[in-house]
């Protein structure tokens, strides 16, 4: 029994939960210091990086800014970045770029896909332009960005001896001050993760947890995330009692393939940066429209397209909206958008020829567990990293393709901070940690209720809090996620654990931060649009950012969250 208990425990430096950008790049960077454990819920390369097509946005071109690219983030994030994140993140771009290259990315260039006037010139990159950049500087491989960083990072990984990479382990819960009698600062000493196999819960014990598990567009009927994104680590970090910030600030995709076998798949912003326009049908014929909606027409900023497609397809009671770029030729869209290309072709779609009907969808939480620039969150011993943190680089909402950039500077910035700004000795024995208990839980035979309860609330949160929201559809939706989760906790705690089940709750939980947020918000401002607000502006007085704090004390579930604007 003895030697049983001690498989369930494991020991590390660094645990990391999660395998995309953020969590690899800190695993391959930790790497250097000490023993690396990554968990991740589904298989090593399923992740929203994996899904990432546009690209990461860097200032490599010697005619474009540092400066040019800051005022495009803060101009998108309407009034919210912190200009001092912004700043960091920004200038810290090309050493990351150049350390992905170290790893054996090779980002396309020019003489690739277009027409050039010599040698130098092919070799330099082929940079992309993409909503709300006021520049080319969007560096890509293919239109499989996402994939190819995946790759790389995953064999770099596999090659390193202190990194040992668990698939198919899913998060539980972290663990913190209040799993031990003690009344100290709230650390975090690990977390509880299930063999998803086995449905075993093992006890991780590290010095350092590194959250990098993404976003959670799964919360929304239509997303273009892979069905991991639940929002497993905001909801595990608010339980936890870290800050948790702007959850009402979720960015659509403007543009998802429209087909009903096609299941989620995007359509680069890229495709728009070589001039792709948007159209509607009018009178039999197809006409532009984002022309009357901003002044980069079918470029503006994602929250400006998403909701000017809404409004169309609302107004006139159509589908879908079609994107148009048959002046480009079939040669030079089979070299830029391969994967776009054929992806398309499989449902009849030569975008050569033909318009690409698209819709918005649930893409990227610009909100998050509160971090600063280096993923250092308010529990000690915790950091967030990528989609799941957020550290004011976003505001209210995403430039296009800063996600990536993102990823891979905090990443690394958390793992330099554990080595420049180390914790003093845990004020515990890693002993008085309990194993995960299970009590007096048995089978359930109500599984019918976890189906349910999901598309429940994927519906109304795509219904009440999707694009465009008004106080009386926040109510609705309030009044709904709280009966459900009171539910969802009653059946967590009196049923074994599944897989199905730990996301339900996880899903639940961001949801209702989600509904929080925007009700505290009373204004309209980037992706949080209410039609009971008008837009508003900063220069009166400077906007805020939407904190909910988690009481420190024993989990009460069916409580309300507290929040303050």
């Amino acid at each position: 029994m003895e030697n049983e208990a001690k498989k369930k425990r494991i020991y590390c430096d660094y645990l990391i939960i999660g395998s995309g950008l953020a969590g690899l790049t800190a695993a391959l960077e930790a790497a250097k210091y000490g023993k690396v454990i990554v968990v991740t819920k589904a298989s090593e390369d399923q992740c929203n990086t994996r899904h990432a097509q546009g690209g990461i946005a860097c200032v490599v071109d010697q005619d474009d800014t540092f400066e040019a690219h800051i005022a495009d983030t803060l101009v998108a994030g309407a009034g919210l970045c912190h200009p001092d994140v912004v700043r960091d993140i920004v200038k810290a771009g090309p050493a990351r770029v150049r350390d992905l290259e170290k790893y054996g990315l090779r980002f396309t260039r020019r003489g690739e896909v277009r027409e050039t006037h010599s040698k130098a010139e092919a070799e330099e990159f082929d940079l992309g332009r993409e909503g709300g950049h006021s520049a080319r500087r969007v560096l890509h491989a293919g239109d499989i960005t996402g994939r190819e960083v995946s790759n790389v990072l995953l064999a770099r990984c596999h090659e390193n001896p202190n990194i040992q990479l668990l698939e198919y382990h899913l998060a539980v819960d972290l663990i913190t001050y209040r799993h031990v009698e003690y009344e100290g600062e709230n650390r975090c000493y690990g977390a509880y993760v299930m063999d998803v196999k086995s449905q075993e819960i093992k006890t991780f014990l590290s010095k350092y947890t590194l959250l990098a598990t993404g976003g959670a567009g799964k919360v929304y009927l239509c997303t273009c995330n892979p069905d991991v994104a639940c929002g497993d680590g905001v909801a595990m970090a608010y339980r936890a009692s870290a800050e948790i910030a702007n959850m009402e600030f979720y960015q659509f995709h403007p543009t998802i393939l429209y087909h009903p076998h096609a299941k989620s798949f995007l359509v680069s912003e890229a495709v728009r940066g070589e001039g792709a326009v948007l159209k509607i049908r009018k009178n039999g014929e197809y006409v532009e429209f984002m022309q009357n909606y901003h002044p980069l027409k079918s470029l503006a900023p994602r929250d400006i397209v998403a909701r000017a497609i809404d409004n169309e397809l609302k107004r006139t009671g159509q589908e879908c909206a079609w994107l148009d770029i048959r002046h480009k030729s079939e040669e030079f869209l089979r070299k830029r958008f391969p994967n776009i290309f054929n992806e398309c072709l499989k449902y009849g779609i030569n975008m050569a020829t033909d318009l690409i009907p698209v819709v918005p969808a649930a893409h990227y939480c610009c909100g998050g567990v509160r971090t600063d620039v280096n993923g250092v969150s308010t529990v000690t011993g915790l950091y967030a990293i990528g989609e799941v943190g957020c550290t004011g680089l976003h505001g209210a909402n995403r430039l296009a393709s800063n996600s990536l950039l993102e990823a891979m500077v905090v990443g690394y910035n958390a793992v330099r901070h554990t080595v420049e700004h180390p914790l003093p000795p845990m004020d515990i024995a890693l002993d008085k940690v309990p194993d995960w208990q299970q009590g007096n839980a048995v089978n359930s035979d109500e599984m019918v209720v976890i189906t349910h309860n999901w598309d429940e609330i994927r519906r109304f949160m795509w219904d009440y809090v999707g694009i465009v929201r008004t106080h009386k559809r926040l109510e609705r939706a309030k009044n709904r996620i709280r009966m459900l989760r009171q539910e969802i906790e009653k059946y967590y705690w009196n049923f074994l654990l599944t897989p199905d089940l730990i996301e339900l709750r996880n899903l639940a939980s961001v949801a209702e931060m989600i509904i929080d947020c925007a009700m505290a918000r009373h204004e309209s401002r980037g992706l949080n649009y209410n039609l009971d607000y008008p837009p508003s502006s900063t220069e009166n007085e400077p906007p805020k950012d939407t904190i909910i704090r988690k009481p420190l004390k024993p989990m009460v579930w069916f409580e309300t969250v507290d929040t303050n604007l």
